[in-house]
């Protein structure tokens, strides 16, 4: 099958092209290039632009007629960066994300898979959600995630008497990490502010020491708690996604008793892991001690939660195959092969072997 991915050079969405690649299909990367990274597209067919252009949109499915379903990545994702300037996450995730549907929905597209987020659910008290359990985004990049689910799912509701129907299903990450197994891709932000870009700033001498932030969470060691999934995982998520779409529509109607136009699927591992416990992992992985200095919680953070998977299993027929120190291995060796390129980019001597 061939098939659009928006936000294609990103970090997420250049592994599901490849992953996607792997199965058989066809991935026709579209983006912008603002974040993403032109080396990811892989030397797949590859169109530079913005995602509510809806006259690019129309050459696209000109020039390819036979694709048959979107994987909607294209988004801003720095959660600080949300807080600061909240009107373009808006604008960025939420108004062009509208624009593209209903340009979609224009041309007689008619699956769409949506990458959501975790971030848009509370924390419950056993630290466990499923797709009904309680929303309660918290930063502007959450709320834009949950307001573009919002609206691709009313959008479905009101496509049904035409001719074209239009259906979403929306992807519920929880936290990604790792790299593609061949190392063809992998995370590229210089210095990230999550847990794991954290642990490898102190791996890589870059930051002082890592801090444990926040110790007095109602966990099983106190630290926060979260569900971490190896990033190819995620990648086959998405190619169940779109090789199950509409098993996945019967299989919902079957199960919840009547027709369903939009379905959000949690994708997680199913169990969670706190600070303290991928301290310990990630040392064991990069055979170096790194310690952790306990410091108070940062402004806007929470216990966490682990994804209930029932429905990616059922829906899909997925479930994930990698392991915390598999993912953790893999986010190493994709920074090995980072710090070589750069050494090898600094080196007048050596220019050809930096390509």
């Amino acid at each position: 099958m061939k098939l659009l991915v928006t936000g294609g050079a990103g970090y997420i969405g250049s592994t599901v092209c490849a992953a996607l690649e792997e199965a058989g299909h066809v991935p026709v990367v579209l983006d912008s290039l603002v974040t993403g990274q032109a080396a990811f597209t892989g030397g797949w067919i590859f169109y530079r632009g913005d995602i509510a252009d809806a006259g690019l949109l129309s050459t696209i499915f000109d020039e390819h007629p036979d694709i048959g379903a979107t994987l909607h990545f294209a988004a801003r994702i720095v959660v600080s960066e949300s807080v600061a300037q909240p009107g373009l996450y808006y604008r960025e995730n939420v108004v062009k994300s509208l624009a593209l549907f209903e340009t979609l929905a224009g041309l007689g597209q008619r699956r769409i898979v949506f990458s959501s987020s975790a971030s848009i659910y509370d924390s419950p008290p056993d630290l466990r959600v499923t797709e009904a359990s309680p929303l309660r985004p918290l930063s502007p990049y959450a709320r834009s995630k949950w307001m573009t689910e919002l609206i691709l799912q009313d959008l479905c509701t009101a496509s049904q008497d035409s001719l074209s129907p239009l259906r979403g299903i929306a992807l519920r990450y929880f936290n990604p990490i790792g790299a593609d197994p061949q190392l063809r891709s992998g995370p590229y932000v210089p210095d990230p502010s999550h847990v794991l870009g954290r642990l490898i700033g102190a791996w890589q001498g870059r930051q002082p020491a890592f801090s444990v932030t926040g110790t007095d969470y109602p966990t099983r060691d106190g630290t926060g708690l979260r569900d971490y999934i190896h990033i190819w995982d995620l990648a086959l998520a998405h190619v169940a996604a779109v090789e199950r779409f509409d098993q996945a529509f019967e299989r919902a109607a079957a199960e919840l008793g009547q027709p369903q136009v939009f379905l959000p699927i949690n994708v997680g591992t199913g169990s969670g892991v706190t600070v303290r416990e991928l301290l310990a992992a990630f040392e064991e992985v990069a055979g170096t001690r790194l310690g952790g200095q306990d410091a108070p919680r940062r402004p806007g953070d929470s216990a966490g939660a682990c994804a209930d998977i029932s429905r990616a299993r059922a829906w899909l027929d997925w479930e994930p195959q990698q392991t915390t120190p598999q993912a953790l291995a893999s986010a190493l060796a994709w920074e090995r092969q980072r710090e070589a390129r750069l050494a090898g980019a600094a080196d007048p001597g050596d220019r050809e072997s930096a390509h």
